[in-house]
């Protein structure tokens, strides 16, 4: 059972999808394909504009870096992702500057604020929605609808690869949203997506830049219902039966059950002596300190056939991650806790008494 926070599983009716003929994307036939799955990318993100990239969810955001900032940027670094983006103002040389937090601690609003209000040159904030690198939630929302306060010009651009699909995202004060294939879209690897405002579409049109990441020529040509440059077909075609499938469901109930699993999950493993990492616990996934982090995970994954993430860089053995993200069934979360009990029994840990599957039943089927 793969419950690591991606790649997430690829469900049986994206692999048909995807298994079928290859087709050129030069054709009235992948048009109409790109064309449908565009327009429900443009209802799940209920933004103006959407693209869609051939690459991993790092070349959106080098794309947001090159073609949304013109003087200086601020990040937000409270993990290997919000790191990320300060690395790639360096490799441009693009000025910036970062406010950097433990990988448990959300951004202090008041700090984007006071550093807005003290550097007239920052035109663009880079933020993650969901820090995946810990499983924190930061209060995107909030930072951007005061950033715009100040200014309105200022683009602030949001890496959802961990949240869109996971929950609602207010999106009513972001100028770029960038998610990617293999996260809540349950695909593989090697497509990334990015819904824009208006108002960046208006300021990348006005100063294009970059050549493959060029997101001005992406928009004319995505309105078309092609690419600049070749098309990940295989991957549009996924994402175009994932999105369907999503709406089926309904977008809003597939939100409640992520967090539903998500809440019963962290009450599960505090129910048996666990302490959640991050002081602002994301839906995408829940996130565990505890010293024997390799441990469990290693018998969990040989003994009882779930796999999930441990932790990166000072983190590296102290944390783990289960997954919520994308079609994950309350039968496998509850069996990943209950796994989990049963380890701590093999480690001599805790005395196994079902406990987890308990709490979770509860949290989840009784809201307790």
């Amino acid at each position: 059972m793969l419950l690591t926070p991606g790649p997430t599983p690829v469900p049986e009716f994206a692999r048909k999808a995807m298994s079928d003929i290859t087709i050129h994307h030069r054709t009235k036939e992948f048009e109409a394909i790109f064309e449908k799955t565009r327009n429900l990318l443009i209802e799940i993100y209920n933004m103006p504009e959407v693209l869609m990239l051939a690459s991993s969810g790092t070349g959106a955001m080098e794309a947001c870096i090159t073609n949304l900032t013109r003087k200086k940027a601020l990040t937000v670094n409270s993990g290997k992702f919000g790191e990320r983006f300060g690395k790639i103002c360096k490799a441009f040389n693009i000025d910036f500057v970062e406010i950097k937090n433990e990988w448990d601690t959300p951004v202090d609003v008041k700090d984007v604020v006071n550093i807005i209000k003290n550097d007239k040159d920052i035109d663009a904030v880079f933020i993650q929605i969901c820090e995946s690198a810990g499983g924190l939630r930061h209060p995107a929302e909030e930072m951007a609808k005061e950033v715009k306060k100040i200014n309105p010009e200022i683009m602030i651009i949001a890496d959802g690869i961990t949240a869109v699909g996971v929950e609602k995202i207010d999106v009513s004060n972001f100028d770029a949203v960038i998610t990617g294939s293999q996260k809540a879209f349950m695909l593989p690897p090697g497509l990334s997506m990015i819904g824009l405002s208006s108002k960046a579409v208006s300021k990348i049109e006005e100063k294009p830049a970059g050549y493959y990441f060029n997101l001005a020529s992406e928009i004319k040509n995505q309105r078309k219902n092609t690419t600049a440059y070749t098309a990940a077909t295989t991957l549009t075609i996924g994402l175009g039966s994932v999105l369907e499938k999503m709406k089926e469901i309904g977008f809003e109930n597939q939100y409640e059950k992520t967090s539903k699993i998500a809440k019963a999950t962290q009450e599960a493993l505090k129910a048996i002596g666990f302490k959640i990492y991050p002081k602002t616990p994301a839906n995408a996934m829940t996130t565990v300190y505890t010293e024997q982090s390799n441990e469990i995970r290693k018998i969990l994954k040989n003994k009882y056939n779930v796999d999930i993430a441990g932790g990166q860089d000072h983190l590296s053995g102290k944390i783990f991650r289960i997954n919520h993200m994308g079609l994950v069934e309350d039968f496998e979360a509850s069996w990943a806790v209950n796994a989990i009990e049963l380890v701590m029994d093999d480690l001599k840990i805790r005395t196994f008494d079902g406990t987890a599957n308990k709490v979770f039943a509860q949290s989840f089927y009784k809201g307790k």
